[in-house]
């Protein structure tokens, strides 16, 4: 049968001296499935708490050095393990150190000769309102347990080692010198490093005052707020005459407290020991103004980013604006020119269509005057030939070449007709019959279109249009100049018109390979082209549509019949413009 691993219990630690009683609590606890790490001393529990977090802490009174009720005001002191439950634990006799071990800071007392459920039960009842430490409290840059940094200087070496000895037993880093010179110099290397420096102000062998004065002066006292050192000064006195008439200078010059030398070695120890947790608190009040400076620096950082976000983003706003701005002026510009293109090539032809009128029409009329002349002669000569002249039948095939002529010179005149209505700049809206200016465009573009190309006709609208004629020309020959290039070889070209009570509606079909569907919005952009280089100018369907569009029309592509294009011109039954 395969074992189930149970996933570890809350992390305790556990502070005792004695290995016999340490190895019964840490099976007993790991029994009811907790992790137990044991700490020999206060102040190896102090090292293990700057590693990781328990969730509760065992303690006994009487330790090494370091005692319990002295390791619980350490924990309390420090914001980062001050939430962690402490429960003491001491003999059923010692009932006067059960109230120092609470005044301390422990959150529950329990002696050691007590059973083991009651020891459990009050260790499950600390924990049921405390979990084990969450990541963001083992956060690096969280204030570190240090045991603290003491230096004595004496020059009497009895005093020194007893002195030493009283303060070992609390857990401080401890270095003693005997004279002024080599405190100094151990302060001056190292200013932030100490957190208190007793010194006897009546020694013998230094000016126990000076001393005080110089130390001062080193952590910067006579500046309030200072971020230099900041450790206390504690000067050993004495109970004389002579030596309280001198109490007064030793405080002007800098001590933050003054022992009587000849003090219960109780009262020493406890009055170093406030000394050391006022600089503690200190220290505490300084790391949490430097970090509401640093959130303060932060928010005004993140303020002025954010103040420079909104200006970026309004002055991408503005550029946005401007550039639309920009392509509205581009895009008019193009319209303009295409306009203006579109102006100048119909005066253009204007000119050139009226020019060509001239020039033939002078010849024309001659020739017709003279054709009519002849027609008639040959008339006159055939009616004066018998029946059986030899010259009848010549003369008559005179005037059937006569009549071919008259028939060609018509049509000469019929298209020169033509060319000077299409090119007639009118713009004013007027009735235009449809059909007769879809023929003149195909009349215009037979040579184009050829015999290759078959027109369908299917004229199912009402003849007439009110429109502006010139410009539906345009359009009309626009687009199917445009299928006929399509058209790779032979073909059909289908126009269609329709009407309803609201649109006229002209259709031009053809049988090329059509328009892609990715390329439909373009055709209509001025300078687009899909023609070859020099075989287009990418204005026909442009100008074709600004025509539309001034007719308040629209006009589109898609598929025709035949599969290939099929453009829709809609423009409105208009009654009058």
């Amino acid at each position: 049968m395969n074992s189930v691993t149970l996933p570890p219990g809350p992390p305790v630690l556990l502070v005792e001296d004695s290995d016999t009683q340490a190895l019964q609590m840490q099976r007993l606890l790991e029994r009811q499935g907790f992790t137990a790490t044991r700490a020999a001393t206060a102040e190896l529990a102090l090292e293990a708490l700057n590693r990781t977090l328990p969730a509760l802490v065992i303690a006994d009174y009487h330790l090494p050095g370091m005692n319990g009720d002295e390791l619980v005001r350490q924990i309390r002191l420090n914001s980062r393990t001050r939430a962690i439950p402490v429960l003491m634990l001491t003999e059923a006799q010692e009932g006067d150190l059960e109230r120092q071990g609470l005044e301390s800071g422990a959150d529950a007392y329990v002696p050691k000769s007590a059973g083991h459920d009651l020891l459990l039960l009050r260790i499950r009842a600390l924990l049921r309102s405390r979990t084990a430490a969450s990541p963001a409290e083992q956060a690096p840059g969280m204030l570190a347990f240090r045991r603290a940094q003491v230096l004595v200087v004496d020059d009497s070496l009895t005093y020194r080692t007893y002195l030493t000895g009283l303060l070992a037993r609390d857990g401080y880093r401890l270095e003693a010198v005997e004279s002024a010179e080599a405190a100094l110099g151990a302060v001056t290397a190292e200013p932030s490093a100490w957190d208190c420096v007793v010194l006897n102000a009546f020694s013998a062998g230094f000016d126990g005052v000076a001393l005080c004065a110089r130390m001062n002066a080193l952590r910067g006292a006579g500046t309030p707020g200072a971020d230099g050192a900041s450790f206390q000064i504690v000067a050993l006195g004495t109970d004389s005459p002579i030596g309280r008439e001198t109490l007064a200078s030793v405080f002007e010059a800098g001590a933050d407290d003054l022992i009587p030398a000849t003090a219960e070695p109780k009262v020493l120890s406890v009055r170093i020991r406030a000394a050391l947790r006022r600089k503690l608190l200190q220290d505490e009040d300084r790391r949490s103004a430097a970090e509401l400076r640093e959130r303060e620096l932060s928010m005004q950082r993140a303020q002025a980013e954010a103040a420079a976000a909104q200006a970026k983003a309004a002055l991408a706003e503005a550029l946005a604006r401007a550039n639309g701005e920009l392509e509205e002026a581009n895009r008019q510009l193009r319209e303009t020119q295409t306009k203006l293109v579109q102006a100048a090539k119909m005066a253009s032809l204007g000119e050139l269509v009226a020019g060509i009128a001239h020039e033939i029409n002078n010849p024309l009329a001659f020739i017709l005057a003279h054709q009519g002349t002849v027609a008639r002669l040959l008339g006159q000569v055939e009616g004066m030939l018998g029946e059986s002249a030899a010259a009848r039948p010549l003369v008559a095939k005179c005037r059937d070449r006569s009549g071919s002529m008259a028939l060609g010179l018509r049509r000469i005149q019929d298209l020169v007709l033509k060319l000077r209505k299409f090119s007639r700049q009118d713009d004013t809206f007027q009735r235009v019959n449809v059909p007769d200016a879809l023929d003149t465009v195909l009349t215009l573009l037979a040579h184009k279109l050829g015999d290759r190309i078959v027109v369908e006709r299917r004229y199912g609208a009402v003849p007439e249009l009110r429109c502006s004629p010139a410009l539906l020309n345009q359009v009309v020959m626009n687009i199917v100049s445009n299928a006929a290039d399509a058209i790779p070889a032979e073909g059909t070209i289908t126009i269609e018109t329709a009407n309803d009570a609201q649109e006229y509606r002209i259709t031009i079909s053809d049988s090329g390979p059509g328009v892609p569907a990715g390329l439909r919005e373009r055709i209509f952009e001025p300078f687009f082209t899909t023609k070859p280089v020099g075989s287009g100018t990418g204005l026909g369907l442009a100008i074709a549509y600004n025509v539309i569009k001034a007719h308040d029309g629209t006009i589109s592509v898609g598929n025709g019949p035949a599969g290939g294009a099929s453009f829709v011109i809609s423009v409105p039954m208009q009654t009058e413009r």
